[in-house]
């Protein structure tokens, strides 16, 4: 499944799971914190969303650029 994805999605699945691992970590690394599946659930969702969703639109966008830079070229030749 994983070589069906394109690159942009790859880079922000790969960010997403950067940041619901981090989130993880420091929630267990926090001893003031109560542990709850609450808040793992809702720490992964949200910094998993942001970091993946941030990740993504930035790969896209230099994807986008490098394509119109590659047609400018080829129109101007």
């Amino acid at each position: 499944m994983l070589n069906t994805l394109n690159g942009p999605l790859k880079i922000g699945l790969g960010f997403a799971l950067a940041g619901i691992t981090l989130t993880v970590i420091g929630i267990f690394r926090d001893p003031g914190t109560p542990i709850t599946a609450w808040s793992l659930i809702v720490g992964s969702l949200i910094s998993g969303a942001t970091w993946g969703l941030i990740s993504w639109a930035i790969a896209t966008a230099a994807v986008t650029v490098e394509n119109d830079v590659a047609a400018g070229e080829s129109e101007s030749d």
